[in-house]
């Protein structure tokens, strides 16, 4: 009722009013051109009041949606954004005069225009709206989730989902404040980003009303309602801050009782945080919420947003999920400051966000937990981005964004991984202490508001004094490519020659870089900012020289055969971000045509003598892109398969294999992980019929009933070996179990392991019949892509993809998979395989969001093809002489 009575208040208003304006025309509605990504400054806003009814069982949710905003200039229609909603009243008041409008959506995407019947004139003017509109089942807008027994709800809006629950200026350049209020069945709660003030029953429901929140752009609004459970307290002050801070874990009622430990490490992650932005926590409470299906997790301002795997844990979880955990909180509460308080105008520069979170997510999580080793495997994701970034199909880490298909590709690899590693390079140039206080610079000019990418490059420079900073930074954020050092040995020193790396068969266009360059010889160590062609690099040492010093660079070194030899033979007592740049440039060096089986194979034998875990886990990683290439015969094959196991097997007779729960509960975490490789390695690579053995038994007394016969560190190989002994009954078997369980780490790995079993008769049930009502759409999808990604399955996940190829882009996949659709086609290699995905998928996602990565995928397969080519033979020959 309140709702009606206030609409008809405000029509009395309007009727009694005068007329609006007799300005000149403005341009007419109709022939108006239709933005397709930013809008124009026509109109801003200024605060929202949201009132949205949320009710997670059933399959629609209502709201009365209010906007205060300026009109730059007179017009008769106002563009803005509102996908799949059904508005029954769209007014504007201005003056004390209201017009009811028409809401039209003209776009795909969301773009919608609200149009008058005569000219609104410049200005204040409040926008409202009455609407209803559906849940989404994946993650994306307003989505709900059933768990067990109960219906509950969430909101994920980045990128431009925020248009699916609201009418919105859904850009991260408007910043406003946000009055939310949440109508919900009783007993429910009810989460905002905001604390909440008050709750209190109207018309049968319960009303939340929540504090105006600080200024905020629509992706980072937050509403999250069901039956939770959850835990609270307080972080203690700091330095930085004088009160303690509200803190909250959010789960769905099965993951009660394994939400302490988020609870207990968020804590002292906040206070590091508060240390290095030299600031307090910038909103007045933290709530950290989870949900069973998002793909990783969202820095909502107050109120972030992750998968259940993340947060739902306990001391006796494996050491990779305390890993995961301390690296990602890190990175979603470091957005609170940085992406959050600070935002991008404009979605071209949401790298930054996304790179300096990765950053500092090693950083701040290394120093949450040492022991877990977290920093040393920092840039990881950036030596994987240099796969991507070395393609001539791609895109800078910046780029102009003109289309709302371009957002969601902007949040790939190239963002994360290569942007991520390029903040590390500069920071480990400037010198820690001169890059914190350019961050610190760069959020005290603009808290609260929107800055770009030249506002941070700028306080950089500032800071530092030194002013060929910000070209360099620009010359790695403004072009695409991966810059290739070729180190040549001189009788006076070292001659460092920059070029663009480029694989066996491709010639990408000349590039030139600022590269920060460090490299030492022992422990003599000198970096220089290279921005010319050649620099000349004199050590004292005659040892061999490491390129790359501390792994921090983002570039490829190249090097003669006989000084690869020399860092080859010192590769047991690097670093491991090191290691991880010796391994990413030898394996980038043999698909360039130079390098060769006979050095990949004497590094994996150094590195698994090396005591850093990151460095042990990258041993055969050149080994094993060449064996994924196929580039080793049947015979060959089967060697590689022996020097695993004669690599392998000494280190697990030290390390023993007990798979039973909590055996190695209290273990030094570095030993733990040293042993989980080594198992994959010689049960996985080398399939040692003995350890595939006791892996199947302990998963068959596990899903027998004992939960002890398993440890979590397992489940995957475990119940993968056992799959593969049980063949179409085991996996029937297997998905009834997954249905019936909401654990974060079981649920996902019995599903993952059905859909990549690489058995066709599996497969083909998968695509045909898996269903469950049960089932999730983002887990259907799921199954689907584990199928694509096996080898052995590729071709007839391929065929179904292609059958099913519009529901799959229209689906509910979530955020960014359909983006991300053509990378399960990566595993194919041949010039005629790539001829086939331009001319099936080509036509059908020209103008798409997935445009670029089907060009990317494209290349990748001609590539693999070319190089397979080339070299196979040969590859072939040099594995059936390891020793």
């Amino acid at each position: 009722m309140r709702l009606l009575l206030a609409a008809a208040s405000t029509l009395s208003l309007a009727i009694a009013a005068p007329a609006l304006s007799a300005e000149s025309p403005a341009t007419p509605a109709d022939s108006a051109p239709v933005p397709q990504g930013q809008l124009s400054d026509a109109a801003a806003p200024k605060t929202y009041r949201l009132d949205l009814t949320v009710d997670p069982a059933k399959e629609r949710f209502s709201g009365h949606v209010e906007i205060d905003a300026e009109l730059k200039a007179a017009s008769s229609f106002i563009d803005l954004h509102g996908r799949d909603l059904n508005v029954t009243r769209a007014a504007a008041t201005v003056g004390g005069k209201t017009v009811v409008g028409t809401w039209t959506q003209r776009t795909d995407s969301g773009l919608s225009r609200l149009t008058f019947p005569e000219v609104l004139p410049a200005g204040k003017v409040t926008l409202a709206f009455d609407y209803d509109a559906p849940f989404n089942t994946g993650p994306a807008g307003l989505f709900r989730v059933k768990v067990a027994d109960d219906w509950y709800s969430w909101t994920q809006f980045q990128s431009i989902d925020a248009r699916a629950a609201f009418p919105s200026f859904d850009e991260p350049g408007f910043k406003t404040p946000f009055e939310v209020t949440l109508r919900t069945p009783k007993g429910l709660t009810a989460v905002s980003n905001a604390p909440q003030t008050s709750t209190r029953e109207e018309a049968g429901l319960d009303v939340h009303r929540y504090a105006p929140t600080l200024p905020l752009p629509t992706y980072l609004v937050a509403i999250m309602v069901g039956p939770f459970a959850m835990v609270e307290s307080t972080v203690p002050p700091t330095p930085q801050r004088s009160t303690p801070l509200p803190l909250r874990i959010v789960t769905t009622k099965p993951n009660a009782a394994r939400i302490s430990y988020a609870l207990e490490n968020s804590k002292p992650i906040v206070s590091l945080l508060e240390s290095y932005f030299g600031q307090g926590f910038p909103y007045p409470k933290l709530d950290q919420i989870t949900t069973p299906i998002l793909p990783g997790a969202m820095e909502n301002a107050g109120a972030d947003l992750y998968n259940d795997s993340i947060l739902v844990l306990d001391e006796g979880s494996p050491v990779p999920t305390k890993r995961n955990f301390g690296m990602v909180v890190s990175h979603e509460l470091a957005h609170q400051w940085f992406g959050d308080l600070v935002t991008p105008a404009w979605w071209d520069d949401i790298w930054l966000n996304e790179s300096f979170a990765n950053w500092m997510g090693y950083r701040i999580g290394g120093e949450w937990r040492p022991d877990l080793n977290i920093g040393s495997g920092a840039n990881a994701e950036g030596f994987a981005a240099m796969n991507t970034d070395s393609l001539i199909a791609g895109r800078p880490i910046q780029q102009a964004i003109r289309t709302d298909a371009q957002i969601d590709a902007a949040f790939d690899t190239i963002t994360y991984g290569k942007g991520g590693h390029v903040v590390a390079m500069i920071a480990a140039f400037m010198g820690d202490t001169k890059f914190r206080d350019g961050v610190r610079a760069y959020m005290a000019k603009h808290r609260y508001g929107s800055a770009t990418s030249g506002d941070f490059f700028g306080a950089m420079a500032e800071v530092s004094g030194d002013p060929r900073i910000l070209p360099a930074m620009q010359s790695f954020t403004r072009q695409q490519g991966v810059p290739l050092i070729t180190f040549s040995k001189t009788k006076d020193g070292w001659t460092a020659t920059q070029s663009r790396y480029a694989r066996l068969g491709t010639t990408p266009p000349e590039t030139r870089w600022g590269v920060p360059v460090c490299a030492r010889a022992g422990t003599e160590r000198h970096c220089q900012l290279m921005d010319g062609a050649t620099t000349t690099i004199t050590f004292k040492s005659a040892g061999a020289v490491m390129p790359n010093a501390g792994g921090t660079g983002y570039y490829r070194f190249e090097l003669s055969s006989a000084e690869w030899d020399k860092l080859i033979a010192g590769a047991d007592t690097l670093s491991g971000n090191e290691a991880l740049a010796v391994a990413d440039s030898l394996k980038a060096s043999f698909q360039a045509g130079r390098g060769s089986v006979r050095q990949l194979s004497a590094l994996a034998k150094k590195l698994v003598r090396n005591p850093d875990s990151h460095a042990y886990d990258s041993a055969i990683d050149g080994l094993e892109a060449l064996r994924g290439a196929g580039l080793f015969d049947d015979k060959a094959q089967k060697a590689y398969g022996r020097f695993v196991a004669k690599l392998y097997r000494p280190e697990l007779a030290k390390l023993g294999l007990d798979l039973s729960a909590g055996a190695y509960a209290g273990e030094d975490p570095e030993r733990v992980l040293r042993r989980a490789v080594t198992v994959s390695a010689v049960g996985g690579v080398a399939r040692d019929p003995a350890i595939r053995k006791q892996m199947a038994g302990a998963a068959r007394a596990f899903l027998a009933g004992d939960s002890k016969a398993l440890d979590a560190m397992w489940y995957g190989g475990a119940f993968a070996a056992w799959l593969a002994d049980g063949g179409l009954p085991a996996a029937r078997d297997l998905f009834a179990k997954a249905m019936v369980t909401e654990d974060p780490a079981l649920r996902p790995t019995y599903l993952g392991v059905i859909g990549s079993s690489g058995k066709t008769d599996i497969a083909t049930w998968v695509l045909a019949d898996a269903n469950d009502p049960k089932l999730r759409p983002s887990e259907r999808l799921s199954l689907i892509r584990g199928v694509v990604a096996n080898p052995a399955t590729r071709d007839m996940g391929y065929e179904w993809m292609k059958a099913n190829l519009d529901k799959l882009l229209n689906g509910s996949g979530g955020i960014f998979f359909a983006s991300r659709l053509p990378q399960m086609l990566n595993g194919f290699c041949s010039a005629e395989q790539a001829d086939e995905l331009a001319k099936s998928l080509r036509p059908r996602l020209a103008g798409k969001t997935a445009e670029l990565e089907l060009e990317r995928t494209i290349e990748r397969v001609r590539n693999c093809g070319v190089l397979r080519t080339a070299r196979k033979a040969e590859a072939s020959k040099e594995v059936l002489k390891l020793k």
